[in-house]
């Protein structure tokens, strides 16, 4: 039974020993010359603009989330369409079912805008831009003038 163990214990200890001499391999032939593009936020041909912490338009990720969701889901109409005739009408009112839910999800999305690459600036209306200045409108009575009173001076 020990020599059972001994196998795993071997192959821990030779999977430590690879990883500690890898790191230590580059620890030591790795050039130690770092400037300042090498340093930079972004080495990726683009110039950095900017803080490295900034918002960013995540409009990418959705997208890709988006693909793989329906990439995934569509993948489950092979198997069904293979032993769709063995299965008979019950497999194919339950696709339907599921095809359905799967269209809801996309016109969802749709409608939503989040397949829209470039999506319009949103407009944000200012109170200058809800009243019009053509139509002559009456303009506010002045508040009346209220009298101070006088303090006497002791």
């Amino acid at each position: 039974m020990l020599n059972e163990f001994s196998h795993v214990f071997a192959y821990l200890i030779l999977s430590f020993i690879f990883v500690a001499g890898g790191v230590m391999t580059n620890m030591i032939i790795r050039p130690k010359n770092g400037n300042t593009l090498k340093l930079s936020a972004y080495e990726c041909g683009e110039d950095p603009i900017g803080q490295s912490w900034m918002k960013f338009n995540i409009r990418f990720y959705v997208v890709a989330l988006i693909f793989i969701l329906f990439d995934v889901e569509i993948v489950f109409l092979f198997p069904w369409a293979l032993v769709f005739k063995k299965m008979g009408w019950l497999a194919f009112n339950e696709m339907m079912v599921f095809v359905a839910i799967l269209l809801v999800g996309f016109a969802y999305a749709w409608i939503k805008g989040d397949l829209d690459w470039v999506r319009p600036k949103p407009y944000i209306a200012q109170l200058d831009d809800l009243i019009s200045h053509d139509i002559p409108r009456l303009s506010p009575r002045p508040a009346p003038a209220v009298e101070q009173p006088i303090l006497e001076q002791a």
